[in-house]
């Protein structure tokens, strides 16, 4: 039987991801910045600078996306690199003190967000929620590793 796509799970998710994402961008162009550098500025820390390889895994982003997202943000004048004082094959990237002024922003963007739903919606309404989305989390994972090993559920072809 055929569904519509408005009972489909990733339907309800992709739509209001996207409704959230526009909201973000809108209030990030005011500042002259995206959504997706707010995100960014977000995982630097402010104090001690970030390692460069450590913000892409954070973010769940390719190396290489957030590379020329790196770019950008440095010619905008947001961060800038340094090479780690530890480890000297490493570099760190800093906030510059308008990165730390569209971080706060950021920061402040999504707390308001937040504040807003919760006025919305229930304590009770978001643990069901937070639950559901474990466990739809849970699910993707247990296809992803169908895939990636697909007779792991499956008896045996031959013994060694």
């Amino acid at each position: 039987m055929p569904m519509k796509r408005e009972e489909t799970v990733d339907f309800h998710i992709k739509s209001s991801w996207h409704a959230i994402s526009r909201m973000y961008n809108q209030k990030a162009a005011l500042e002259d910045f995206t959504a997706s550098i707010g995100y960014v500025l977000i995982n630097i820390n402010s104090k001690d600078g970030t390692p460069a390889t450590k913000i892409a895994p954070l973010m769940g982003l390719e190396a290489r996306s957030l590379t020329r997202m790196l770019k950008t943000m440095e010619e905008k004048g947001l961060i800038y690199r340094k090479q780690d004082p530890v480890d000297m094959r490493s570099v760190r990237i800093y906030l510059t003190d308008e990165g730390k002024r569209k971080k706060e922003i950021s920061v402040e963007t999504i707390k308001n967000f937040n504040v807003h739903v919760r006025e919305e919606v229930t304590e009770e309404e978001l643990d069901t929620f937070f639950k559901v989305f474990h466990k739809i989390n849970q699910t993707i994972e247990k296809i992803q590793l169908e895939t990636i090993n697909p007779n792991q559920y499956k008896s045996k072809v031959y013994e060694l």
